[in-house]
């Protein structure tokens, strides 16, 4: 039984008493408390492979901090890396493949992997996590969304052009359309193992999303994401588990993404929320949407910028608060404080 299940009903928009609230990234870098683990662990991989090491760093913030929800600490690229791709990191430059995926042949040897063999690291995790915060606050899975595993795939890292991944899908759609496709009953197999070894809701990272047409949008990315919320477990012992979708740079599309089936759309900070809410608000809850480098600021400018954010929402529920993206690891954490404290005492009469 959860103690504070605030952020649950919210995700699924019903009352509340207060705003809930908790942040992308909020276990990283900018806690002191993380790079101690991350040193003693060897490598970021070390760390999100060793689940008494990523249950620890998941349980950091919520010590700090009056967080309504944990986050399973992972990475978007453990299914990739399950499929045989090699993941690794470069210093300073982000995560990289061994072996990319561009050509017919490397698409042929991609396969579902099995979660219970080659992801049972992040499970054990998840049952770790679930059971050390003993029903304080609901523990969150999530998944990267496919068209996202694919640009990582294909490009074999990071990128700023998308030239490999978008080659492929306007030359060869076919090819991509089988990636995806594994992809897609991939996260859905590694999002249920996630329920069913203890989370209590789960979110699609669909960091890439942004980078696409309209039409490419919809057809690369969204029906993708539609095909696993539809395939997903939505309740555990009569507990619904929120969805969660978050498509960075997806403002455009909102009124689709609130048709995918998700129960709660997150936005990032280039739309203003109430006029999501005008858009979708009725249909599902809205997650978002300071900017994180607000958090670069002082106690009171962040303070100002969570009352105004919870103005433009309104009255009424359906609503998480969260950054409009990750936390910056340079941020000071006594900032993270005030923003969380500043959602809690300031949307108290958003609720009366």
């Amino acid at each position: 039984m959860l103690k504070n299940d605030r952020y649950i009903k919210a995700a699924l928009s019903q009352s509340v008493d207060k705003t809930p609230v908790w942040m992308m990234r909020q276990a990283g870098r900018y806690l002191p408390e993380y790079r101690e683990v991350r040193t003693q662990a060897g490598d970021f991989m070390s760390l999100c492979m060793n689940p008494e090491l990523a249950c620890e760093v998941t349980l950091q913030p919520l010590r700090r901090y009056d967080l309504d929800a944990a986050i399973l600490f992972s990475d978007i690229l453990t299914i990739p890396d399950a499929m045989g791709l090699g993941l690794y990191f470069k210093a300073g430059e982000g995560p990289a493949f061994r072996q990319s995926v561009t050509t017919e042949n490397d698409v042929k040897r991609l396969f579902v992997p099995d979660v219970s063999d080659k992801l049972k690291y992040v499970m054990d995790a998840v049952s770790l996590i679930r059971k050390s915060l003993n029903g304080e606050v609901p523990l969150i899975g999530f998944s990267g969304s496919p068209w996202t595993l694919a640009t990582y795939m294909v490009e074999g890292g990071a990128t700023k052009n998308f030239g490999l991944v978008k080659g492929m899908m306007f030359e060869r759609p076919d090819l991509m359309h089988k990636i995806l496709d594994i992809l897609a009953r991939s996260v859905t197999d590694y999002l249920n193992a996630q329920i069913e070894s203890g989370a209590q809701a789960v979110m699609l990272f669909d960091t890439w999303g942004g980078v696409l047409s309209t039409a490419n949008y919809q057809e690369f990315s969204l029906q993708y994401m539609q095909q696993i919320i539809s395939g997903l477990k939505r309740e555990v012992n009569g507990q619904t588990i929120p969805v969660t979708l978050f498509t960075k740079g997806g403002a455009g599309w909102l009124e689709v993404m609130a048709e995918s089936g998700a129960d709660c759309i997150g936005l990032d900070w280039t739309i203003d929320i109430n006029l999501a809410r005008q858009r979708i608000g009725h249909k599902v809850a809205l997650q978002g949407n300071m900017d994180p480098c607000v958090l670069y600021s002082n106690p009171e400018r962040i303070k100002q910028e969570v009352g105004d954010i919870l103005q433009r929402f309104g009255q009424g529920n359906g609503h998480v608060f969260n950054l409009g993206h990750g936390i910056h690891p340079t941020i000071d954490p006594e900032n993270v404080k005030a923003y969380v404290d500043a959602v809690h005492e300031l949307s108290v009469p958003f609720h009366l």
